[in-house]
């Protein structure tokens, strides 16, 4: 047996989450049942952190124990034939015996995309939020400072329930870059009428609705509801009711999950997955980085 990674793209609308869901379609759900038809193998597909209903991925990784005699690219292949187009799996490689998808990552990253403009856009709708109000840009480039650092980020977070007996999960969390940008100028003709804002997040993990609840938060201070100066009394509120609303989850990707921190201290002479390479684009400039990242499982 060996150890091997895949790294992933999915549409979220076509399943009920990520993570597996008796009764229902899930990504690992179908994902599974390809692999193990391919490979006559049982698969535990281990992922690096679970997107809730109506989410999409671009660079989710998943790993998984296979047969030596498995060929990957043969099994891509075959896999991308039958869960194509909703799932497609983008690459996969053979991993030291201790990889973790989950547990070796040392950070997230994920992308919200709102359309901004009295009309929807029928090319956008699937994977961005229309917001008709007109929203401050600048504000809410402002109102991410506060995020910057680690945090207790009760206020943007679903309370998580424990298991019997177990103290409640810890909600801080360390974020590294949080920025937002508009990208209009770069969809052309398909934006025509409307502005494009991007959010970019990455963070060594997240906790339940985290991401869509700044979001929510960040576009109430582009209509003045808040200010960006409030978004520190916020967090150090830990108060989940004084937050905005949560924004869709269609318009949210996890883009990137990292590799290249301490976390990974894998065998085979490397001192980090190469899968990072597939992954991880360069970093764009501007925004906050910071990366001292410790990797967890993470839910937006």
């Amino acid at each position: 047996m060996r150890r091997a990674c895949f790294v992933l793209a999915y549409d979220g609308a076509a399943f009920h989450g990520f993570a597996p869901n008796p009764g229902v379609p899930t990504v690992v759900g179908v994902l599974s049942d390809a692999m193990e038809l391919v490979s006559r193998h049982e698969i535990n597909l281990i992922g690096a952190g679970r997107t809730d209903a109506g989410v999409h991925a671009w660079g989710q990784v998943v790993s998984c124990e296979l047969p030596a005699r498995v060929d990957l690219a043969n099994l891509i292949h075959h896999v991308n034939r039958m869960c194509a187009p909703h799932v497609v799996v983008r690459s996969a490689e053979w991993m030291a015996d201790d990889f973790s998808a989950r547990f070796s990552a040392t950070w997230r990253h994920y992308r919200y995309t709102i359309v901004n403009g009295p009309a929807q856009n029928p090319f956008l709708a699937a994977t961005a939020w229309h917001v008709p109000q007109p929203l401050l840009l600048a504000g809410m480039q402002l109102a991410c400072d506060a995020l910057i650092g680690e945090h207790d980020f009760t206020t943007f977070c679903r309370k998580p329930k424990p298991a019997g007996g177990q103290p409640e999960p810890s909600l801080r969390r360390r974020v590294m870059l949080a920025r937002w940008s508009d990208i209009t100028d770069s969809l052309g003709p398909y934006a025509e009428g409307s502005r494009v804002l991007r959010f970019e997040i990455r963070a060594n993990a997240f906790c339940h609705q985290m991401v869509r609840s700044i979001v929510g938060t960040h576009a109430d201070v582009g209509r003045g509801r808040f200010h960006a100066g409030d978004m520190r009394a916020l967090i150090l509120a830990r108060d989940r009711t004084i937050a905005g609303d949560v924004a869709p989850a269609h318009g949210l990707m996890l883009w990137q999950v990292g590799y290249d921190g301490e976390r990974y201290h894998g065998g085979r002479g490397r001192s980090a997955p190469s899968v990072t390479a597939d992954v991880v684009a360069e970093t764009e400039p501007g925004g906050h980085q910071h990366h001292d990242a410790d990797g967890a499982s993470q839910q937006p």
